[in-house]
């Protein structure tokens, strides 16, 4: 029997602090600023540098045969590891989990599947956990994809496997035959960081056949494969989403699509996209001799007038979501950053493009809204985080800045293949304005976004809008209203001059609209920076039901610190799948981190366990998998 030593709380370990390498990618300002958190972090950070722990160890010591099951308060624990003691020059690495994405069985809507950003392992690879009970209890899955076949290029180098060094960026989905699939972007760290000069990546597909998630095939499918075997990179490929037809009707049931953004040597910074149709075995450019002889879906467009290369061209992109309609129509929904704006106004804009033929064309732009995105981080936040947005609380701390981005997630009323509805972030809102001392202020030289009154209670606060289509994605609400008119999924009192971000969103089987999201309206949230999430639904898409889903509020994340104790990586985005319920998924800050305790495993004193406390007073946590079953509302 494992006694409990006497937990120590005592400082974290900075005694060399986290330092931004030598750019690997060669990247332009431009593309920098679109680089997902994920691989800006992954890419751009020197991971072996020193860093440095908020209630009780469930996290650590085993409850019983299933590892350390934790739940607080109705919020379930999905990732059933027990915390690694990670040296605190490496606080985060082999223990935090965060961007999940999830995904309910249509054929047994209590058969879940989650996958997430892992880092047990020591370095980032693609997690899986999957439950049988609607996501009371989880158990966890191990993903082979330590190596792959390296044989599907036209020319393919002159051996036959590639060892990768890190993978992330999942997503799940399932068929209409009872098969769950995960998706996986691998890569290679370059001669940065190691002595390997191989810069290469790619995106691979695996399926659990026909039991639940459990277990996956070996090797990896590929999807689209970025060779590049030197040092900078010329070239990388970064943010893949995956979504299947599982419409029974479909004329392309069972087809399985995958997106992503190329960032070219050029600057450019394009999406393109490829699918499957014999359930992940093959994909349509998996035999290519560059992902450019994969289908573009960001196509030229005049909504494009300010281009990185052609003009014309849509070459600034980013955070790309593929999704299908009920007649199997395929939807592609984006971030665009080509369009013009005078200063001070610094708005982006949002695309979708649409295929007809199963995802082997795709039909002109359209405008879905515009959007204004969060504000730059170093700016209102002590010169932390350069080059990134983040979520500021409002007055004097300035410890939320870890980066962060609004981009859009759309779906198709399975009642209504003619209603297609996309939400998104946006810091200028009709709650967030110029008449409440909110008013963009252009771009920092980074090309972060600048605003007055974003440390100011009351002013600037990101908000969650919607923007509809009654004609099958032909128009939208959003392409000629302003957002500070566009209606909001935060209706609840309390989160009119608070902050939400990072939604998810899907629709229910009757037609009813879910939309979770990290929410900064409950208690001292918007001034502490702590945290929860909400759930915002409806039947009517004007009128919104929102519930706290969180039980109690999350700490600000600790692990990937700074100097400061302050998390520069919290992941990019959370999840939502309704199946039983609506079923949120989040990374969660609310585990206590521990480490080694100071002067103890040594030849006279027996290793000793310790929480710690950051140079921002933050007690360190743990970043764990989260969920919890949330009823809808059918106001």
């Amino acid at each position: 029997m494992l006694a409990l030593p006497f937990f120590h709380n005592g400082p974290t370990d900075h005694s060399s602090v986290k330092t931004v390498k030598a750019d690997p990618l060669n990247l332009t300002l431009l593309q920098t600023r679109l680089l997902s958190g994920f691989a800006s972090f992954e890419l751009l950070t020197n991971p072996d540098s020193e860093s440095g722990a908020a209630t009780g160890p469930d996290n650590y010591f085993p409850t019983g045969q299933n590892g350390c099951f934790v739940t607080v308060q109705g919020n379930v624990k999905v990732n059933q590891n027990c915390l690694n003691l990670s040296d605190g020059s490496f606080q985060g690495r082999g223990q935090a989990q965060n961007e999940p994405s999830i995904a309910a069985n249509p054929n047994s809507p209590s058969n879940i599947i989650a996958g997430y950003n892992d880092y047990r392992r020591g370095d980032g690879t693609c997690g899986v956990s999957y439950s049988l009970d609607g996501g009371s209890v989880w158990q966890d899955s191990t993903v082979p994809n330590g190596f792959t076949r390296f044989s599907n290029l036209v020319n393919p180098p002159p051996f036959s496997r590639e060892y990768w060094e890190a993978s992330g960026d999942t997503a799940v989905a399932w068929d209409t035959r009872g098969n769950a699939y995960l998706e996986c972007m691998v890569f290679e760290r370059g001669s940065t960081t190691t002595d390997n000069p191989d810069s290469s990546s790619a995106i691979y597909l695996l399926r659990s056949t026909q039991n639940s998630g459990a277990s996956f095939n070996f090797p990896a499918h590929p999807v689209v494969t970025n060779y590049v075997p030197v040092s900078p990179a010329t070239s990388l490929l970064d943010k893949p989403y995956m979504t299947i037809d599982d419409n029974v009707a479909s004329p392309f049931r069972d087809r399985i699509y995958v997106t992503w953004t190329y960032f070219a040597s050029d600057g450019s910074a394009k999406i393109y996209e490829a699918h499957s149709s014999n359930y992940g075995q093959t994909f349509s450019c998996a035999m290519v001799s560059a992902p450019t002889s994969c289908t573009l879906v960001s196509t030229p467009s005049p909504l494009c007038p300010v281009s990185v290369t052609v003009p014309g061209s849509c070459d600034a992109n980013q955070f790309s979501q593929p999704f299908v309609g009920p007649d199997g129509a395929l939807y592609v929904v984006f971030d665009n950053y080509n369009n013009a704006a005078t200063p001070p106004d610094n708005h982006n804009q949002i695309l979708l493009a649409k295929s007809t033929d199963g995802g082997v064309t795709f039909g002109p732009l359209v405008k879905v809204a515009d959007f204004y995105d969060l504000p730059d981080c170093a700016t209102y936040q002590g010169g932390q985080d350069s080059g990134r947005a983040c979520v500021p609380e409002k007055g004097t701390a300035m410890n939320s800045v870890f980066r962060a981005t609004n981009y859009p997630v759309g779906g198709v009323n399975p009642q209504n293949p003619s209603q297609v509805v996309v939400t998104f972030g946006s810091y200028i809102n009709s709650f967030s304005k110029e008449t409440n001392g909110c008013s963009p202020a252009g771009t920092a030289s980074d090309g972060q976004n600048l605003f007055t009154g974003v440390k100011t209670p009351g002013a600037c606060n990101n908000k969650i809008l919607l923007s509809t289509s009654t004609n099958g994605a032909t128009t939208f609400t959003g392409t000629t209203t302003n957002p500070r008119s566009l209606p909001t999924v935060n209706q609840a009192a309390n989160q009119a001059a608070t902050d939400q971000w990072w939604e998810w969103t899907a629709f229910g089987n009757s037609g009813q609209l879910a939309v979770s999201y990290y929410d900064r309206s409950y208690g001292a949230d918007e001034t502490t920076g702590t945290m929860d999430v909400s759930l915002s639904s409806s039947s009517s898409l004007s009128s919104f039901k929102v519930a706290r889903v969180t039980s109690t509020s999350m700490p600000l994340p600790t692990e990937f610190p700074n100097a400061n104790g302050n998390s520069l990586f919290f992941g990019d985005y959370s999840g939502l799948t309704i199946g039983n319920n609506a079923q949120p998924v989040w990374s969660d800050t609310r585990d206590i981190d521990l480490f080694l305790c100071p002067g103890t495993g040594t030849s006279t004193t027996p290793p000793a366990i310790c929480t710690a406390t950051e140079p921002n007073g933050l007690v360190a946590n743990d970043e764990d998998i989260f969920t919890s079953g949330v009823g809808i509302s059918s106001k």
